[in-house]
């Protein structure tokens, strides 16, 4: 059974057995499931939570959780994706000091799913032509100025990608130029 370890820096081990986690260091405390890492999680300050969400590999940094159970179900989630230890050496898979080279691989996620309304937006943007205002607002079933929050919002900040806004034939037109760098 996938058994857990996190110790009072906030870094989380994964053993593919109960067995492998003897040995632990003292303070360690082991967990199972998501109602197991609840119970250990009602006693912990909720920022200790966030902290260990940010440290997770691939995910998207947060200031708070709106629930201390939804911080769990995150969390759990998360590190379900995580590759268990083997033999004696024990690398770190989620560390609060966040040190390169010791977190888990995870396959890059699509931008979105095939069928939602940022995948139908997301589509018509990388056409070469781009796509106008009004066949976005057709598309989606949304009025303007959600098209102009979604594309600034949600594509140009959270998703890192480049939208161009450019008028032809009167018309508003936006296309995706492609990501934008990441700042060191």
């Amino acid at each position: 059974m996938q058994t857990f370890t996190i110790d009072s820096d906030n870094n989380i081990t994964f053993y593919a057995s109960l067995k492998q986690t003897e040995g632990s260091a003292e303070g360690t405390e082991t967990f199972s499931s998501p109602k197991e890492l609840g119970k250990l999680a009602a006693q912990w300050p909720g920022a200790r939570l966030v902290e260990i969400w940010n440290s997770l590999p691939g995910v998207v940094p947060v200031k708070k959780f709106t629930s201390r159970e939804l911080a769990v179900t995150r969390i759990w989630k998360a590190i379900q994706h995580l590759k268990p230890t083997v033999g004696a050496h024990r690398p770190t898979l989620a560390s609060k000091k966040g040190s390169v080279g010791k977190k888990a691989s995870r396959k890059a996620r699509p931008l979105a799913r095939k069928t939602s309304k940022t995948a139908q937006v997301i589509a018509l943007l990388q056409q070469p032509t781009g796509a106008t205002l009004k066949a976005i607002m057709k598309a989606t079933g949304w009025q303007a100025h959600s098209v102009r929050g979604f594309v600034s919002g949600q594509l140009g900040k959270k998703m890192g990608l480049r939208v161009k806004s450019f008028q032809r034939d009167g018309e508003r037109v936006y296309r995706i130029l492609g990501r934008r760098p990441k700042s060191a």
